[in-house]
């Protein structure tokens, strides 16, 4: 596969390996180049993996029965995407992800992970401290939805992920948000300083 060490080191940040580590590690990696519009999980598959973002951006979005879209995650370089509910209780995707530019990511299996969890367990640590700031990421989006009128989820949205708002169409943007294109434009006068 010949991954670069430095690739590794950066998605695995803040840790150490041998070369016998680094030598498992990159047989456990599988490197992926994707054009926009690249569809890598839909609902109903089966999700055995997790992918690193090295760059590009994807979304991960719901379709509900009455065939409207909404937008969960954005994923932009060094973040990591799945449908964590699938990965994680073995059940079918509930969620799709596409790319939405041309992206560069590593996939690593559910079975690779645990392998490796065993071989390196500094490994397990670095996922749980991934996993414990995304869950709390989650709630805050989940308790800003609840309590925050649209204009104020746009401008914290804007002023948690700047590069991720200049990246993505608006409609991605309305989606995420849960408010219209137009709702969207109408906040974005509203605060422009003219």
């Amino acid at each position: 596969m010949n991954i670069e060490n430095s690739i590794i080191l950066e998605i695995f940040k803040g840790i150490s390996f041998s070369k016998k580590e680094m030598n498992l590690i990159e047989s456990k990696l599988k490197k992926l180049k994707l054009k926009k519009g690249t569809t890598i999980l839909k609902a109903d598959d089966k999700v055995n993996s997790q992918y690193y973002v090295y760059n590009g951006c994807l979304r991960t979005y719901f379709i509900d029965k009455s065939g409207k879209e909404h937008t969960l995650q954005f994923a932009i370089n060094d973040w990591w995407i799945s449908d964590y509910t699938a990965f994680f209780t073995a059940s079918k995707a509930i969620m799709y992800i596409e790319t939405i530019q041309e992206a560069t990511l590593y996939e690593i299996s559910k079975k690779s992970m645990e392998e490796l969890f065993v071989e390196i367990p500094q490994l397990e640590t670095f996922f749980r401290k991934k996993m414990e700031r995304a869950f709390a990421s989650f709630q805050k989006r989940i308790l800003a939805n609840l309590a925050q009128s649209a204009k104020e989820r746009y401008v914290s949205f804007i002023s948690t992920y700047p590069k991720i708002e200049q990246t993505v169409k608006n409609y991605h943007i309305a989606s995420y948000l849960g408010i219209t294109t137009e709702s969207l434009s109408r906040i974005r006068k509203e605060i422009s300083p003219n």
